[in-house]
Protein backbone atom coordinates (compact mmCIF):
# COMPACT_ATOMS: atom_id res chain seq x y z
CA UNK A 1 0.00 0.00 0.00
CA UNK A 2 1.40 3.61 -1.09
CA UNK A 3 1.75 6.06 2.08
CA UNK A 4 -1.29 8.40 2.48
CA UNK A 5 -2.24 10.93 -0.40
CA UNK A 6 -1.36 14.71 0.19
CA UNK A 7 -3.74 16.08 3.05
CA UNK A 8 -6.47 18.41 1.92
CA UNK A 9 -4.63 21.64 3.13
CA UNK A 10 -1.34 20.58 0.92
CA UNK A 11 -4.09 19.90 -1.55
CA UNK A 12 -4.75 23.97 -2.05
CA UNK A 13 -1.45 24.95 -2.20
CA UNK A 14 0.86 25.38 -5.34
CA UNK A 15 1.29 22.01 -7.60
CA UNK A 16 4.27 21.46 -9.65
CA UNK A 17 4.97 20.76 -12.93
CA UNK A 18 7.30 18.25 -14.72
CA UNK A 19 8.66 19.22 -18.07
CA UNK A 20 10.10 15.94 -19.60
CA UNK A 21 12.80 17.37 -22.91
CA UNK A 22 15.66 15.25 -22.25
CA UNK A 23 15.38 12.97 -25.36
CA UNK A 24 17.84 12.85 -28.48
CA UNK A 25 14.81 12.96 -30.99
CA UNK A 26 16.16 10.19 -33.21
CA UNK A 27 13.40 9.98 -35.61
CA UNK A 28 13.23 13.46 -36.62
CA UNK A 29 16.69 14.04 -37.26
CA UNK A 30 17.64 17.05 -35.44
CA UNK A 31 16.03 18.26 -32.52
CA UNK A 32 12.89 19.05 -32.25
CA UNK A 33 12.11 20.65 -29.33
CA UNK A 34 14.10 23.66 -30.67
CA UNK A 35 11.23 23.53 -33.88
CA UNK A 36 9.63 26.62 -33.80
CA UNK A 37 5.29 26.37 -33.94
CA UNK A 38 3.85 29.75 -34.18
CA UNK A 39 6.85 31.81 -33.19
CA UNK A 40 8.45 30.25 -29.83
CA UNK A 41 10.34 26.59 -29.89
CA UNK A 42 8.39 23.41 -28.99
CA UNK A 43 10.36 23.72 -25.35
CA UNK A 44 9.50 27.34 -24.19
CA UNK A 45 6.17 27.14 -25.74
CA UNK A 46 5.76 24.27 -23.24
CA UNK A 47 7.17 25.65 -20.21
CA UNK A 48 5.15 28.79 -20.68
CA UNK A 49 1.60 26.74 -20.71
CA UNK A 50 2.62 25.13 -17.86
CA UNK A 51 3.87 28.66 -16.06
CA UNK A 52 0.24 30.04 -17.14
CA UNK A 53 -1.23 27.09 -15.97
CA UNK A 54 0.01 27.74 -12.53
CA UNK A 55 2.55 25.21 -11.75
CA UNK A 56 5.16 25.54 -9.56
CA UNK A 57 7.73 25.09 -9.10
CA UNK A 58 8.10 23.94 -12.70
CA UNK A 59 11.26 21.38 -13.18
CA UNK A 60 12.56 20.59 -16.79
CA UNK A 61 14.62 17.84 -17.52
CA UNK A 62 16.97 18.23 -19.97
CA UNK A 63 19.65 16.15 -21.48
CA UNK A 64 20.12 16.07 -24.93
CA UNK A 65 21.93 19.42 -26.22
CA UNK A 66 21.31 20.57 -22.74
CA UNK A 67 23.26 24.03 -23.47
CA UNK A 68 20.89 25.15 -26.09
CA UNK A 69 17.95 23.78 -24.33
CA UNK A 70 18.68 26.07 -21.49
CA UNK A 71 18.89 29.00 -23.26
CA UNK A 72 15.26 29.05 -24.58
CA UNK A 73 14.04 28.94 -20.87
CA UNK A 74 16.58 31.50 -19.40
CA UNK A 75 14.32 34.00 -18.42
CA UNK A 76 11.35 31.75 -17.45
CA UNK A 77 12.46 30.49 -13.87
CA UNK A 78 12.35 26.79 -14.03
CA UNK A 79 14.02 24.38 -11.70
CA UNK A 80 16.68 22.82 -14.51
CA UNK A 81 17.63 18.98 -14.04
CA UNK A 82 19.84 17.22 -15.99
CA UNK A 83 19.28 13.77 -17.16
CA UNK A 84 23.07 12.28 -17.90
CA UNK A 85 21.36 9.01 -18.85
CA UNK A 86 18.92 10.64 -21.36
CA UNK A 87 19.88 7.88 -24.09
CA UNK A 88 18.32 5.59 -21.85
CA UNK A 89 14.80 6.49 -22.62
CA UNK A 90 12.06 8.97 -21.13
CA UNK A 91 11.81 6.61 -18.46
CA UNK A 92 15.03 7.32 -17.33
CA UNK A 93 14.46 11.25 -17.43
CA UNK A 94 10.78 10.78 -15.37
CA UNK A 95 12.74 9.04 -12.32
CA UNK A 96 15.48 11.68 -12.33
CA UNK A 97 12.64 14.68 -12.76
CA UNK A 98 11.13 12.82 -9.78
CA UNK A 99 13.94 12.11 -7.51
CA UNK A 100 14.77 16.22 -8.15
CA UNK A 101 11.40 17.40 -6.45
CA UNK A 102 11.70 19.31 -3.39
CA UNK A 103 10.24 17.32 -0.61
CA UNK A 104 7.02 19.59 0.15
CA UNK A 105 6.03 19.07 -3.74
CA UNK A 106 1.94 17.53 -3.02
CA UNK A 107 2.34 16.68 -6.13
CA UNK A 108 3.64 16.94 -9.82
CA UNK A 109 1.96 17.50 -13.51
CA UNK A 110 4.48 15.24 -15.91
CA UNK A 111 4.22 17.18 -19.19
CA UNK A 112 5.85 16.29 -22.35
CA UNK A 113 7.46 19.15 -24.38
CA UNK A 114 6.46 17.77 -27.84
CA UNK A 115 2.93 17.94 -27.42
CA UNK A 116 2.11 21.81 -28.52
CA UNK A 117 -2.10 20.64 -28.59
CA UNK A 118 -1.60 20.35 -24.65
CA UNK A 119 -2.84 24.08 -23.39
CA UNK A 120 -2.82 25.88 -20.13
CA UNK A 121 -6.57 25.39 -19.53
CA UNK A 122 -6.14 21.29 -20.03
CA UNK A 123 -2.94 21.43 -17.58
CA UNK A 124 -5.37 23.90 -14.80
CA UNK A 125 -8.19 21.06 -14.85
CA UNK A 126 -5.66 18.46 -13.97
CA UNK A 127 -4.75 20.44 -10.95
CA UNK A 128 -8.42 21.77 -10.23
CA UNK A 129 -9.58 17.79 -10.24
CA UNK A 130 -6.89 16.83 -7.86
CA UNK A 131 -7.80 19.79 -5.14
CA UNK A 132 -11.38 18.94 -5.72
CA UNK A 133 -11.02 15.07 -5.05
CA UNK A 134 -8.94 12.79 -2.92
CA UNK A 135 -7.64 10.74 -6.18
CA UNK A 136 -4.01 9.70 -5.62
CA UNK A 137 -3.64 10.88 -9.91
CA UNK A 138 -5.82 12.31 -12.25
CA UNK A 139 -4.88 10.93 -16.08
CA UNK A 140 -5.54 12.37 -19.43
CA UNK A 141 -7.93 10.39 -22.00
CA UNK A 142 -7.63 11.22 -25.82
CA UNK A 143 -10.67 9.41 -26.97
CA UNK A 144 -9.70 5.97 -25.60
CA UNK A 145 -5.56 6.82 -25.14
CA UNK A 146 -3.50 7.83 -22.06
CA UNK A 147 -1.12 9.90 -22.45
CA UNK A 148 0.41 13.11 -20.52
CA UNK A 149 -0.40 15.30 -18.90
CA UNK A 150 -1.06 13.21 -15.99
CA UNK A 151 -0.93 14.21 -12.38
CA UNK A 152 0.57 12.32 -9.41
CA UNK A 153 -0.16 13.31 -5.86
CA UNK A 154 3.08 12.58 -4.16
CA UNK A 155 2.14 9.26 -2.38
CA UNK A 156 2.96 7.58 -6.00
CA UNK A 157 6.71 9.48 -5.92
CA UNK A 158 8.37 6.45 -4.60
CA UNK A 159 6.49 4.00 -7.26
CA UNK A 160 7.69 6.69 -9.77
CA UNK A 161 11.13 7.06 -8.76
CA UNK A 162 11.42 2.84 -8.58
CA UNK A 163 10.26 2.56 -12.56
CA UNK A 164 12.66 0.96 -14.97
CA UNK A 165 12.73 -0.40 -19.01
CA UNK A 166 10.14 1.42 -21.15
CA UNK A 167 7.63 2.74 -18.36
CA UNK A 168 6.73 5.81 -20.77
CA UNK A 169 5.50 8.41 -18.65
CA UNK A 170 4.36 5.93 -15.49
CA UNK A 171 2.02 4.08 -17.28
CA UNK A 172 2.41 1.14 -15.05
CA UNK A 173 2.06 3.41 -11.89
CA UNK A 174 -1.68 4.60 -14.27
CA UNK A 175 -2.51 0.73 -14.52
CA UNK A 176 -1.76 -0.02 -10.77
CA UNK A 177 -3.70 2.59 -9.43
CA UNK A 178 -6.45 3.62 -12.44
CA UNK A 179 -9.27 2.30 -10.45
CA UNK A 180 -8.85 5.30 -7.75
CA UNK A 181 -8.10 7.69 -10.96
CA UNK A 182 -9.95 10.53 -11.96
CA UNK A 183 -10.34 10.95 -15.20
CA UNK A 184 -10.15 13.87 -17.95
CA UNK A 185 -11.45 13.65 -21.31
CA UNK A 186 -9.78 15.33 -24.70
CA UNK A 187 -10.20 15.11 -28.01
CA UNK A 188 -8.26 12.84 -29.67
CA UNK A 189 -6.64 15.91 -32.03
CA UNK A 190 -5.28 17.28 -28.68
CA UNK A 191 -2.93 14.04 -28.92
CA UNK A 192 -0.98 15.00 -31.54
CA UNK A 193 2.59 15.20 -30.66
CA UNK A 194 5.74 15.52 -33.23
CA UNK A 195 7.71 12.80 -33.54
CA UNK A 196 9.11 13.06 -37.28
CA UNK A 197 9.08 15.55 -40.01
CA UNK A 198 5.71 14.62 -41.19
CA UNK A 199 4.05 15.64 -37.80
CA UNK A 200 5.91 19.07 -37.51
CA UNK A 201 4.58 20.23 -41.12
CA UNK A 202 1.09 19.09 -39.67
CA UNK A 203 1.04 20.81 -36.25
CA UNK A 204 2.82 23.79 -38.25
CA UNK A 205 -0.18 23.87 -39.99
CA UNK A 206 -2.99 23.59 -37.04
CA UNK A 207 -1.23 26.62 -35.08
Amino acid sequence: MPPSAAPEAARSGPVAGLLLAAGTSSRMGANKLLFEVGGRSLLRSAALRAVEAGLAPLYVVLGHEAGQARRELDDIGCEIVLNRDYELGITASLTTGISALASHVPAVVVMLADMPCVDAPMIASLVARYRSTPAPLVISDYEGVNAPPVLYDRSLFAELRSLTGDSGCGRQVVARHRSEAEVLRWPAAALADIDVPEDFARVSGMK
